[in-house]
C-alpha cells in the first residue's frame, strides 16, 4: 500500500474534507432541494394559480430534460476547468432562480421559465461536478468518498420536505421559495468555495483525459448503454414517484406534515443504502 492510499484511511486526511464539503454542497442542489421539494409545492400552486396538476408538473418535466440536454456541456467544462469555476456559477444561478419562483404570475409559461433555467444549471450543482475533484483525492477509499458526497442529497431529502412543508404553512409558499432559495447562497456557495478543489499535484488520479475512452469508443460501448438504459428507467420511476407523492397522500386524508415524512423516510433510506453501497464498492468489484 502506497503513502497515499494510506493517508485515506486517516479522518485527518485533506481529501474527506473536500467530499463533506462536496456533501453540503449537494444538499442545497438540483438534485436534492429541487427534486424533494417540488411536490410539496404542488398543491399550494395548484390552489393559487388554479394550474391543474399534469400542467405544474409539466414544469419538473422540462427541467429535467433540460438537464439531460445539458449535463454533457458540463461535463465538456469540467474535463477543462477547475470544478469552483463550474460550481459556484451554476449554484449561485439555481439559489436565485429558486428564490424568484415567488414572484410567479398566474402565466405558467413563466413557471416553466423557471424551470428551464434551473434545468440548465442544475447539474453543475448536483453530484457530476463534484466527482471530479473527489476523486481526485481517493483511490483505496473513493467508493466511501462518493459516499459521502451522496449522502447530502439523501440527507437533504430527510430534511428539505419537512422544512418545505413548515415554511409553507408559517410563512406561505412564496416565503418558502425565498428561503430555501437564499438557502443555496448562503450554505452552498461558501462552502464550494472555500474547501472544494482537485488535489494539489500534477497528477491527480483522474489522469489524462486522453488516456481513457474516448466520446466515440463510450458510445459503442454495451457497458455504457446498460448504465444509460438502467438510470433512465430509475430515474422515471423515482421522480415521478417524488412529485407526486404528497399531493397523492394528502388526497387521501394524510396531514401535509405526513406527505413531508414520507419523503423524508424515503431519504433515511437512501442514506443508509449509499454508505453501505460505498463502503461495499472499496471492498468488491462494482
Amino acid at each position: 500500500m502506497n503513502g497515499e492510499t494510506t493517508e485515506e484511511t486517516s479522518v485527518r486526511y485533506e481529501g474527506w474534507g473536500v467530499a463533506v464539503a462536496s456533501g453540503v454542497g449537494v444538499f442545497v442542489s438540483f438534485a436534492s432541494l429541487f427534486v424533494y421539494t417540488f411536490g410539496i409545492f404542488l398543491k399550494p400552486l395548484a390552489d393559487e394559480f388554479g394550474w391543474s396538476r399534469e400542467t405544474i408538473s409539466a414544469g419538473f418535466g422540462i427541467a429535467a430534460m433540460t438537464v439531460a440536454v445539458c449535463s454533457p456541456p458540463i461535463g465538456y467544462l469540467l474535463d477543462r476547468l477547475s470544478p469552483r469555476q463550474i460550481i459556484v456559477p451554476c449554484l449561485t444561478v439555481f439559489g436565485c432562480a429558486f428564490a424568484s419562483l415567488a414572484l410567479l404570475t398566474p402565466h405558467v409559461w413563466h413557471l416553466y421559465a423557471t424551470c428551464l433555467i434551473l434545468g440548465i444549471v442544475g447539474n453543475g450543482t448536483a453530484q457530476m461536478a463534484y466527482s471530479r475533484a473527489v476523486s481526485s483525492w481517493f483511490q483505496r477509499r473513493r467508493g466511501a468518498a462518493f459516499a459521502v458526497v451522496l449522502s447530502g442529497g439523501a440527507i437533504g431529502a430527510m430534511v428539505l420536505p419537512p422544512l418545505a412543508e413548515s415554511l409553507i404553512e408559517h410563512i406561505g409558499w412564496r416565503g418558502a421559495c425565498v428561503v430555501l432559495g437564499v438557502m443555496v447562497l448562503v450554505i452552498g456557495i461558501p462552502m464550494v468555495a472555500s474547501r472544494v478543489r482537485e488535489r494539489p499535484s500534477e497528477e491527480t488520479h483522474i489522469g489524462n483525459p486522453a488516456a481513457g475512452a474516448t466520446v466515440g469508443e463510450a458510445l459503442s460501448s454495451h457497458a455504457f448503454w446498460i448504465l444509460v438504459i438502467v438510470l433512465f428507467c430509475s430515474s422515471i420511476a423515482q421522480n415521478g414517484a417524488l412529485t407526486h407523492m404528497d399531493a397523492l397522500l394528502t388526497d387521501r386524508g394524510v396531514t401535509t406534515a405526513g406527505g413531508a415524512l414520507a419523503l423524508s423516510a424515503m431519504g433515511g433510506a437512501s442514506l443508509v443504502g449509499r454508505l453501505a453501497t460505498g463502503w461495499l464498492l472499496d471492498r468488491f468489484f462494482a
